[in-house]
């Protein structure tokens, strides 16, 4: 009987930094930064919006982006990315991609 309960893969994909770079310039795709504002303010990645998930309206905030586009999301060191993928894939989001290593792992400039 134990053998019917199996674990569900996350939802969402962990990539290395240079896919997560290479599908970010893709046309279409969303980029959020899931960090504090303060955080976002002192450097993110270029093309990012802000929504904190640890906010009491990310829910709704993230409701508002199109589900049907592929969604990137990173935050300072893949914790709190993983937490909002995973929220994310859970409202339907079909194409949800996370960053593990962060914007600690990010090569490029970040943007002020």
């Amino acid at each position: 009987m134990f053998g019917l309960f199996k674990s569900t893969p996350p939802a969402y994909h962990n990539l290395t930094a240079a896919q997560f770079a290479e599908g970010v310039r893709r046309s279409g795709a969303v980029l959020v930064d899931v960090r504090r504002p303060d955080e976002f303010a002192g450097g993110h990645i270029p093309g990012a919006v802000n929504i904190e998930v640890t906010a009491p309206d990310f829910a709704q905030r993230v409701a508002a982006l199109d589900k049907a586009k592929p969604t990137y999301v990173y935050c300072r060191s893949g914790a709190r990315s993983s937490k909002a993928a995973a929220q994310l894939s859970a409202a339907g989001f079909t194409q949800v991609y996370n960053l593990p290593g962060g914007v600690l792992d990010w090569p490029q400039p970040l943007t002020r």
